[in-house]
C-alpha cells in the first residue's frame, strides 16, 4: 500500500509540473481513492442475524455514508449465515460515523458489533499443509 501512495503521489506531482495546473486529470482521480481507501474503512459486523441479507445490511448501513460492498459470512456446510459480515465504505470519516450509530443497535431483533476490521491472520483458508511426519514422544 505504501508503495502505490508513493506512486500516486509521483505521478500527480510530475503531472502538476508538466501542466502547470492545480486540476488533476481523470486518470489520476481513481488511484486517489485507491491509495486512501485502506483497512480502515472496511468494518466488522458481528451478531447478524440469520435472516439478515447483504441486500438488509447494506441498506441499513447506508444510511451513514456511501457503502461500497456489504458482505455476509456463510457456512460453507449449512450454506447459513455465520453471524457475523463486513461493511466496506467509501470514506474513513463515513466508517467511524457509522461505528458510532450502529455499535450496539439492533438488527433484524439483535443487537449487532461494529469495529474496525483487522487484516487476516496467517490462515490461508484452504487445506493444512502437511510438516511431516509427528515428533516423537519424549521419555522423561
Amino acid at each position: 500500500m505504501a508503495a502505490l501512495r508513493k506512486l500516486a503521489k509521483n505521478i500527480i506531482l510530475g503531472d502538476l509540473k508538466k501542466h502547470n495546473s492545480s486540476i488533476l486529470s481523470a486518470s489520476i482521480c481513481p488511484l486517489l481513492f485507491i491509495s486512501r481507501r485502506g483497512i480502515a474503512s472496511k468494518l466488522f459486523v458481528g451478531g447478524i442475524s440469520f435472516h439478515t441479507t447483504e441486500q438488509g445490511l447494506s441498506e441499513a448501513f447506508s444510511q451513514h455514508g456511501q457503502v461500497i460492498e456489504a458482505n455476509i459470512v456463510m457456512d460453507r456446510v449449512s450454506d447459513r449465515s455465520k453471524g457475523f459480515g463486513f461493511v466496506t465504505y467509501a470514506s474513513e470519516d463515513e466508517a467511524e460515523n457509522a461505528i458510532k450509530e450502529m455499535n450496539g443497535k439492533p438488527l433484524n431483533g439483535r443487537a449487532i458489533f461494529v469495529d474496525y476490521a483487522k487484516p487476516r491472520s496467517g490462515f490461508s483458508g484452504g487445506m493444512p499443509i502437511a510438516r511431516g511426519p509427528p515428533e516423537p514422544a519424549s521419555e522423561n
